[in-house]
């Protein structure tokens, strides 16, 4: 048995006083991360029911990963704030539980900020603090029919992120007469002066501004008429790249694909307001599995990137899926960069690099025909990084086949008759659980070319697919009987395909 410490929530009361005590739970260590679909080189918690990832921040060589948890389930409830922290975003050190749900309520998403200049007087100017903002959410209220449950409170820390402390004043930003009012993420707008705070507001966002953490004025609301509008707007996050912004909004349902999704907006932020560079709604993620995802604050300056994190499933089907002990996984971390399309800025991502690291020993591709084999018996966990080439006038129909030994296959490539890459994972495995499940996951794409880059990583019930150096992005979950070894790739076009590359066996980050 592995003594695992999940902080399981008990509260004591005595003269008014709580008093919140963490118990330990035993979970049984079956080959440790072994259990089946249990993922190998992306995040889960150790045990019960994880979502959105919370308070990303990078801080005295850190990367802390905070998350939406329930302790006590393999499904949604009372939510905490769950904790790991990585010096390299791709192996995980478990923490004990962060927050805690209290009498305002469970604790659900937000954000981390490194208060460097004390502006809340939480620490010192020797010791600055760390600044959680989230929001509470008071069950009670809202069975009792009220529409104020919603309103931000903060906590601090002094000792890099192993204990917090919650402001004795919360809630700092009270609901104004609102459902749904939440997932504050802030970050330090330096012309200004100031924090800003993207807010989640019903279907659109509003931001708002401090000081110092703890008053907040109002500045402008954004989206009532632009985006998608299919279901509540979750998670917003407010990015500078270059001399450009760039708004990240959840939306749950409405995903092109169905269920949860993350749309973006690229424009200009003056400090009070966004403006949009035009009124179409885009995606950073065209699977159905990349929900909720926010970006780590305090990189540092001489890193230079913007990184992202997102929450692997979608509220479809996230509570039923076939895994017992644990539900749920992050994606795996990733790189943004703003590139230039048709005049227009466009979001794209791939891995970060440090991912690289637990590349191990590899294959050459170079074979061409309309059936092409990439690997036989060969790896459960892979890094396909593969140009596809037509050896005719156009690249035309084409599709990469996943398979096991038990018949289980997932199928994604291009489709000529729907001018869109896709993925299809109704033989992939179990997939009784949800109808919502099943069916093509479609991205448009314009293939104006006779080739197209291609980087794959498999690991044993995930693939995360990045396409013309992650200018489309597809992550989807499936759950075969067992881990896929064998990869193929086919034509139905009379000319030959190409393809090049190399195939790289990863490790996993949990029995190394």
């Amino acid at each position: 048995m592995k003594k695992i410490v999940l902080g399981l929530f008990i509260i004591t009361a005595a003269c008014s006083q709580k008093k919140e005590e963490q118990i330990v739970v035993e979970v049984e260590n079956v080959s440790y991360y072994g259990e089946q679909h249990r993922l190998q080189f992306h995040f889960s918690p150790e045990a019960h029911w994880m979502n959105d990832p919370n308070g990303m921040v990078y801080y005295e060589g850190e990367y802390h990963l905070f998350y939406q948890y329930y302790p006590d389930s393999t499904v949604w409830g009372p939510m905490h704030w769950g904790h790991a922290v990585s010096t390299d975003m791709v192996s995980w050190e478990h923490l004990p539980v962060a927050l805690y749900p209290d009498d305002l309520g469970y604790i659900f998403s937000g954000s981390v900020v490194v208060d460097k200049n004390n502006t809340s007087g939480l620490g010192t100017a020797e010791n600055p603090p760390l600044i959680a903002i989230y929001t509470y959410h008071h069950p009670e209220m809202a069975e009792q029919g009220k529409i104020d449950y919603q309103y931000q409170g903060i906590a601090y820390s002094t000792d890099k992120g192993r204990t917090w402390a919650k402001y004795e004043n919360n809630p700092v930003l009270p609901n104004p007469g609102i459902k749904d009012f939440r997932d504050p993420k802030v970050f330090w707008y330096e012309e200004g002066q100031k924090w800003v705070m993207s807010l989640a507001v019903l279907d659109h966002i509003t931001f708002y501004s401090s000081p110092d953490l703890k008053s907040w004025t109002k500045e402008s609301d954004f989206g009532f008429e632009l985006g998608g509008h299919g279901g509540v707007w979750e998670c917003p996050d407010l990015i500078k790249m270059g001399d450009k912004w760039v708004l990240l909004v959840s939306i749950n349902p409405g995903g092109p694909n169905g269920g949860s999704a993350t749309q973006y907006f690229v424009g200009d932020f003056d400090g009070k307001s966004f403006t949009p560079q035009d009124e179409e709604t885009r995606w950073i993620d065209m699977g159905r599995d990349n929900y909720a995802g926010v970006t780590w604050s305090n990189v540092p300056e001489e890193d230079g990137r913007v990184l992202f994190l997102g929450w692997m499933s979608n509220w479809n089907y996230a509570q039923v899926v076939p895994t017992e002990k644990w539900r749920s996984a992050m994606t795996v971390a990733r790189t943004f960069e703003l590139k230039t399309m048709e005049g227009k800025h466009i979001l794209a991502s791939y891995p970060v690099k440090e991912l690289e690291q637990l590349r191990g020993e590899s294959m050459t591709v170079n074979a061409s025909g309309t059936t092409v084999d990439l690997m036989k018996g060969g790896y459960q966990l892979a890094d396909m990084n593969l140009t596809v080439i037509s050896e005719g006038e156009a690249l035309g129909q084409f599709e990469l086949l996943l398979f096991n030994n038990d018949a289980d296959t997932l199928r994604f490539g291009y489709s000529e008759e729907s001018q869109s890459f896709y993925i299809n994972r109704d033989a992939a495995g179990n997939n009784e659980f949800s109808e919502e499940f099943n069916g093509d996951q479609l991205a448009p794409f314009d293939l104006n070319s006779k080739e197209m880059s291609l980087r794959v990583l498999m690991d044993v019930g995930s693939v995360e697919i990045f396409v013309n150096g992650g200018e489309l992005v597809m992550t989807s979950l499936y759950f075969p009987s067992s881990p896929f070894t064998n990869a193929q790739l086919v034509t139905k076009n009379p000319q030959p395909i190409k393809a090049e590359g190399t195939i790289y066996k990863l490790k996993g980050i949990w029995n190394r």
